[in-house]
């Protein structure tokens, strides 16, 4: 199963996850959580700007950082068969290793750099037209989750 994951943190230097979503390839597993004492002093202004206001609207995502782990855990274990996670980043991979120390769920079988689709323009068209139709923000975690889906959806079926 393709499970699509972004991540929003505090800065490029000094990171420090904020949030994190994740879709799956057909839709039916999300996972969305914000950590709510993550260390605001560290964010970027760009990270001020563009996230901090989209944080608190999803009912139920909020979480510690000590609640993170098992939370992230318990969804992997719901997932009914093995996972290739893909991002576009590897501070998303890092972000996330870093939240599980090291211990990656036994149903993690790899991961897939969407980098390497980001030049298909089908790819790109479909990402932004995933934001424009649905009204939802950019530099959120799920919804660039479903964003990134609708690229992968969009340049897979154009093969």
């Amino acid at each position: 199963m393709l499970v699509f994951l972004d991540t929003e943190f505090t800065d490029f230097i000094d990171c420090e996850l904020i949030s994190i979503g994740m879709v799956s390839e057909d839709g039916q597993h999300e996972l969305y959580l914000e950590v709510q004492d993550f260390d605001r002093l560290k964010c970027n202004a760009f990270v001020q700007a563009a996230v901090w206001s989209q944080l608190g609207r999803v009912d139920g995502a909020s979480v510690s950082k000590a609640e993170l782990p098992g939370r992230l855990r318990q969804w992997f274990d719901s997932l009914p068969q093995e996972v290739v996670l893909a991002c576009d980043s590897q501070h998303d991979r890092d972000l996330l290793d870093d939240v599980l120390d090291g211990l990656w769920p036994e149903n993690l079988a790899g991961w897939l750099d969407l980098r390497q689709f980001q030049v298909n323009p089908t790819f790109d068209r479909a990402v932004a037209a995933y934001h424009a139709a649905t009204g939802q923000s950019w530099h959120h975690a799920l919804y660039d989750a479903h964003a990134h889906r609708a690229g992968w959806l969009a340049a897979s079926n154009a093969c």
